[in-house]
């Protein structure tokens, strides 16, 4: 038998993706060709074909309502030899795409470039945002996946989830109606100023992203109520009334789009929806990557900096009174004298911030108000840190090791089952190793608000052509995306998923007490 390795090739280097619309001599014109990121949810861990050389298969998508077609090519086939034969391609992307994607290329083109009603083409659902970038304008639809044609248009592009988005997979649509009705799909979409030809759309496909309500479960009482009342219930429950965590589940930008501001455009629209709703308590994410983390991050801080700033957040370097001497005192964090508890309660509930993702913002503005010569390793002589603690004389030393007890006491809660598998001393190293890592991460993002920080005033008081603003946002964004692959390689982290756990895990909701200064974080990786 030959070879096989001469008959295997990458899958992620043979699909070819594009975004195609009409052009006025009858032809389609390609807008953007790109490859994917992952392949192995189609053709498995390996992420190789076998028994084709040259092979290539383009996966074109209309621009507007994102119809596609399966297009396969190859120079050589391999010929079957006993029971080793070449991947049946078609059969293995069937159920990935619709039916109609595998007609003809001709026909395909046909289909677009006769299509008179492409002109009246507009996104399901309704508009719910607006915005511009430079001289072209975008929109972001959205509409209930209980939409027949919500589901039409998510069903077509499924196969995005399996090829860009890491462990992302299709999105169930024949669910019973009730749960359907509690996912909202976001279309992101440039509006052109004219359509390439007469009869084309004007609107171009940018991205999406998919929200799923899950209920949310906030005890008021700590004793149980018994209930001798019929069952079932005689009335009817409404589940779109019931108090829900939201949960974004899929959020990708097209690779022709990313690094120009409309991840953070359709973030900050998802957000705003999830304030209007009275039913959502949490905006959570389902096991976000590294580069949403940034994003995420990033929104969250802007939009919460000037709320911690308007309360007057800070530490009280001073949490104990000058006549309670003594080493005591210090075996357990006086989070409510060191912080503003209550308010930063209020903050979290009525901006609708998961407590996880809340306590990082909390932690990194606070480590923003200390001098940068009074905080990190590099700075800080932390040996001597160690043993002066809170009798440090000078206030913003004082702070700095209280904010350290505080990230302590956050990691600790959050993995104490595991934590206390752990022996003492080496708990002790690697919490100061985690904690390195984690106010790392603080200082890069930090750093990157600084230098946006720094660009505005200077973008504001001197006029810009359109083509430099975007030339400065894309830039700007691929500072943060340099801070992304910064922390990706310093965080330390374990495998969960920050935001389902119900329990309030941060310090900041700890009331006057707390765990010991000497824990550590397990070992595992993820995000802490």
């Amino acid at each position: 038998m030959e070879d096989q390795s001469a008959w295997t090739c990458s899958s992620n280097d043979a699909v070819q993706v594009s975004i195609v619309q009409p052009k006025g001599d009858g032809k389609l014109s390609t807008l953007s060709t790109f490859y994917p990121e992952f392949t192995y949810s189609i053709f498995g861990d390996s992420e190789t074909i076998f028994g084709y050389t040259g092979l290539m298969i383009q996966l074109r998508f209309a621009a507007h309502d994102l119809r596609s077609n399966v297009c396969i090519s190859y120079d050589e086939k391999f010929k079957t030899v006993k029971d080793v034969s070449a991947v049946d391609l078609n059969k293995i992307l069937k159920p990935f795409l619709p039916e109609e994607s595998f007609i003809p290329l001709k026909k395909f083109e046909e289909s677009l470039t006769k299509d008179k009603s492409a002109k009246d083409f507009k996104p399901p659902g309704e508009i719910v945002h607006t915005y511009t970038k430079g001289d072209r304008n975008y929109e972001v639809w959205a509409g209930c996946l209980a939409d027949p044609d919500v589901q039409e248009l998510l069903e077509r592009i499924q196969i995005f989830a399996s090829l860009f988005i890491e462990g992302g997979t299709p999105i169930e649509i024949n669910d019973p109606e009730w749960t359907l009705e509690r996912w909202m799909v976001y279309f992101v979409y440039e509006k052109l100023p004219e359509p390439p030809t007469p009869d084309a759309s004007i609107y171009s496909f940018v991205g999406y992203g998919t929200t799923y309500k899950w209920y949310f479960y906030s005890p008021t009482s700590e004793k149980c109520k018994v209930s001798n009342g019929p069952f079932p219930y005689e009335t009817v429950i409404n589940l779109a009334e019931l108090p829900s965590r939201l949960r974004i589940s899929q959020f990708l930008i097209l690779k022709p789009h990313q690094l120009s501001g409309h991840g953070t455009q359709l973030y900050q629209t998802i957000h705003r929806a999830s304030l209007k709703d009275p039913t959502v308590y949490e905006l959570t994410v389902e096991d976000p990557n590294e580069a949403f983390d940034s994003l995420r991050d990033t929104n969250d801080y802007h939009l919460l900096q000037p709320v911690f700033k308007h309360h007057n957040v800070t530490i009280n370097a001073n949490p104990y009174p000058a006549t309670q001497p003594g080493r005591a005192q210090h075996r357990l964090v006086p989070t409510s004298r060191l912080i503003p508890v209550e308010t930063l309660r209020d903050i979290r509930t009525k901006y609708k911030i998961a407590p996880t993702q809340f306590a990082h913002l909390v932690e990194m503005y606070l480590l923003s108000l200390i001098p940068m010569s009074h905080r990190g390793s590099h700075n800080v002589n932390l040996p001597r840190l160690r043993i002066l603690k809170s009798r440090a004389p000078d206030e913003h030393d004082r702070q700095y090791y209280w904010w350290r007890m505080l990230v302590k006491q956050r990691l600790f809660k959050r993995h104490r089952d595991m934590l206390i598998q752990i022996d003492q001393a080496e708990r002790v190293q690697k919490l100061e190793e985690t904690l390195h890592n984690v106010e790392e991460g603080y200082e890069n993002l930090l750093k990157a608000f600084g230098m946006k920080a720094t660009r505005e005033p200077a973008e504001s008081a001197t006029p810009v052509t359109d083509e430099q603003q975007i030339q400065e946002e894309e830039s700007g964004a691929r500072a943060e995306h340099a801070v992304v692959r910064e922390r990706t390689k310093r965080r330390f982290v374990v495998m969960e998923d920050e935001d389902e756990d119900d329990g309030d895990d941060q310090g900041v909701s700890s009331e006057g007490g707390g765990e010991k200064d000497n824990t550590n974080p397990p070992s595992k990786k993820a995000r802490v």
